[in-house]
């Protein structure tokens, strides 16, 4: 018989230790690394699989480190209708990276999300855990500016 659970079998107090030992590696070292992902699985009695599987599933939880500054962008549909194209080449075009990459001295990671909670002031993105909205090319300018 199979010792091992599956992801689907984790009772609700599993699952949030999971989460929180997970969301506790994020905020202290930045990113949940391969070594805190083998700990984690061993003292849950979990595959590094599947610890693996809910870290990349959460977009709040990197697998890599990120810049001191986390810009975070909004991809759904309230905010792709209120140009958040523009948005995206604006903030990539300020900080000279890509989503999904980190700039070379480590300020800023540029990530894209599903959602950050703002539909309301669409187009929105989200630095570390500030929210801005009702974005335009000028007012990124500023607000990147400004993250010393």
């Amino acid at each position: 018989m199979n010792t091992i659970q599956t992801q689907d079998s984790l009772t609700g107090r599993e699952r949030e230790n999971l989460l929180r030992k997970l969301k506790q590696a994020q905020h202290d070292f930045g990113y949940v690394s391969k070594d805190m992902m083998t700990e984690t699985a061993q003292s849950l009695g979990l595959s590094i699989g599947e610890v693996y599987g809910i870290t990349t599933f959460y977009s709040f939880l990197s697998v890599r480190p990120l810049g001191k500054f986390v810009i975070r962008i909004c991809k759904s549909i309230p905010c792709y209708m209120q140009n958040a194209e523009m948005i995206i080449a604006c903030v990539a075009d300020e900080i000279g990276i890509k989503p999904g990459e980190t700039t070379g001295d480590g300020k800023f990671s540029f990530e894209l999300t599903n959602c950050i909670g703002a539909c309301d002031i669409a187009p929105a993105m989200l630095i570390n855990h500030q929210v801005y909205g009702q974005l335009t090319p000028g007012k990124i300018a500023e607000i990147l500016r400004g993250c010393e």
